[in-house]
């Protein structure tokens, strides 16, 4: 099925994309990234003699580890394998989608 989008229009929607997935990338690194910083706080608290009981610190315990820990797990697997699971193919059929969803949007404005 072919669109009658111009070139203007596929750029500015597949760098509206990409912005998308930078800003996923962005989000998913600050997270990744607070987690090593409280996994480490986590293991000098609980493997060592470090007075680290203060308020935010003491209520970090091993279930708040384990589920923050499959949090990050299935955010990376979301993040990093959706499009090799799914292929390069379903990925131009679901770009292809998108434009037509955004012409016929913009079409009846």
């Amino acid at each position: 099925m072919e669109t009658n989008l111009t070139n203007d229009q596929e750029q500015a929607i597949l760098k509206e994309l990409a912005s998308k997935k930078v800003h996923q990338l962005k989000s998913f690194y600050n997270h990744l990234a607070v987690y090593v910083i409280v996994m480490i706080v986590f293991l000098l608290k609980e493997y060592t003699n470090l007075p680290l009981h203060f308020i935010p610190i003491k209520y970090i315990n091993w279930v708040v580890m384990i589920i923050w820990s499959a949090v990050i797990l299935g955010s990376a697997i979301d993040l990093f394998t959706s499009y090799k699971i799914f292929g390069q193919q379903w990925e131009e059929r679901k770009l292809r989608s998108i434009l037509e969803k955004k012409y016929k949007k913009q079409k009846w404005e």
